[in-house]
């Protein structure tokens, strides 16, 4: 009998060895063994990441051409107001000129018609002078000489200078009735005044 338990209990033994033991739930269930995430190694998660493309440096060729194309268009801005400036310089010195010499032939106008006024038509001295005259005032008119307009004009002291105030029936208050001496522009600027006199 004493031999029989002893191999009882061997044979116990050798199946408490074979089977592992594991864990169970409440209910029964083996519990299931989670494995650890497998660490992944710092060399793969650098390729991972995308890889910056080094900017490209520039040739020094480029570099000398794009400031020799700077310096050609800053050139040619400076010559392009240049030219703009001395166009207008140049203009304004010649209406100047133009005026100033306009200036000295008007009083050489006034004594034409002072005369012409004095002289009677189908006189040969009169004709002669009245062809010289038109011939004159025609040449002042192609140069952009042109006489204001006064007589019956409302007064402005933009191109009339009053001289003296008169009664009149003809004109309302504040017109010129009577012009005294031919004033004259040269294109937009007025060379003369005209000299009037205004209706009170």
């Amino acid at each position: 009998m004493a031999e029989e338990k002893t191999k009882t209990e061997e044979t116990v033994e050798k199946e408490t060895e074979e089977t592992p033991v594991t864990d169970q739930e409440p209910s029964g269930e083996p519990v299931k063994e989670e494995k650890p995430e497998e660490a992944v190694p710092d060399e793969e998660k650098k390729e991972d990441k995308p890889k910056k493309k080094p900017g490209k440096k520039k040739d020094k060729r480029d570099e000398q051409i794009e400031e020799l194309q700077d310096r050609v268009k800053r050139q040619l801005a400076e010559f392009e107001n240049f030219r703009t400036r001395s166009e207008k310089e140049k203009t304004q010195m010649y209406d100047m000129g133009a005026k100033s010499i306009v200036e000295k032939i008007l009083p050489v106008v006034d004594n034409f018609e002072r005369g012409l006024a004095d002289e009677k038509e189908g006189d040969p001295f009169y004709d002669g002078m009245k062809m010289v005259y038109k011939q004159l005032m025609t040449s002042l008119e192609q140069a952009g000489v042109t006489p204001i307009e006064a007589l019956g004009q409302e007064f402005n002291p933009d191109f009339h200078n009053a001289v003296m105030q008169v009664e009149s029936e003809e004109y309302e208050s504040g017109v010129v009735a009577q012009e005294l001496q031919k004033g004259y522009m040269y294109r937009d600027t007025v060379v003369r005044h005209s000299m009037v006199a205004v209706v009170q």
